[in-house]
């Protein structure tokens, strides 16, 4: 799984980590040290930082695999958007009573997503 994926999972599951998992992983895929570099950081061993975030990036995916959570939501934002794209279309028909229709529908859709 490449780095974009496993922070989208931490954004949705981090809280489930542990406090030097969560350190690790941070150093890692958002600061972007090295292992080295990370191990050096918390005076802990190159291994054990590799062991902390093997450790963390498996019960990350492992919560994705059992909940979904991610997978749901990317679609519905994908869906979302296609909504819009529809209703952006729909707001310059000549039906007075459509635009507002496709208005009402491109509201509903923006207040979900706030």
């Amino acid at each position: 799984m490449d780095a974009l994926q496993m922070i989208l999972l931490y954004d949705y599951y981090g809280e489930l980590l542990t406090e030097r998992q969560r350190m690790c992983f941070d150093l890692r895929f958002n600061q972007d040290l090295s292992l080295s570099e990370i191990a050096q950081e918390l005076g802990v061993s190159r291994q054990g930082v590799y062991d902390n975030i093997a450790r963390a990036e498996a019960l990350l995916q492992n919560m994705e695999e059992k909940t979904g959570c991610v997978r749901r939501d990317l679609a519905y934002r994908k869906a979302a958007q296609e909504i819009l794209e529809s209703t952006k279309a729909l707001s310059s028909h000549e039906d007075p009573q459509v635009r507002e229709t496709a208005a009402k529908i491109a509201a509903a859709v923006n207040s979900i997503e706030e």
